[in-house]
């Protein structure tokens, strides 16, 4: 036990030590959709070999509508927004290690799961919570953090 608490702590000292002598270099990356330009947030932000991509509900960009059809079509438009962004950047869907996703009503989750699953094959971390409301009156939102 002695030993385990040991090599812990000094794995533990390792990583601090590590942590502090990188210095982070953050990137606030522009949208790369025209109509996205002058949000008050930026589209991706990256530290560290990691994208931190802002929200995404299913408003197709080009035309500025909400997709129709319920979640399961929400759902596709919001990930096609996802997979266009990681494009920009170099990257798919594969890179993908953690998603949030929020439902506009809990009781879309096993359709919202139907598309997701055939987008997401490896399998990331996710978070899925319900709110009462969404931007744009959209039914889902899903942000994620992919990996270079």
């Amino acid at each position: 036990m002695k030993r385990s608490v040991y090599i812990l702590a000094l794995s533990l000292c390792f990583v601090i030590t590590n942590c502090e002598n990188k210095s982070s270099h953050i990137v606030f990356h522009k949208s790369h959709e025209p109509s996205r330009l002058n949000t008050p947030f930026s589209d991706v932000v990256e530290v560290n070999g990691l994208l931190f991509l802002t929200g995404q509900i299913g408003k197709d960009h080009k035309s500025g509508d909400l997709a129709e059809g319920g979640i399961k079509a929400e759902t596709k438009q919001v990930i096609e927004n996802i997979q266009a962004v990681l494009q920009h950047h170099n990257l798919e869907l594969d890179n993908v290690v953690k998603c949030t996703v929020i439902l506009k009503d809990i009781n879309d989750f096993a359709s919202f799961n139907e598309v997701y699953v055939k987008y997401f094959t490896k399998k990331p971390a996710r978070t899925t919570f319900a709110a009462s409301a969404l931007a744009g009156n959209a039914s889902i939102e899903i942000d994620v953090i992919a990996a270079k």
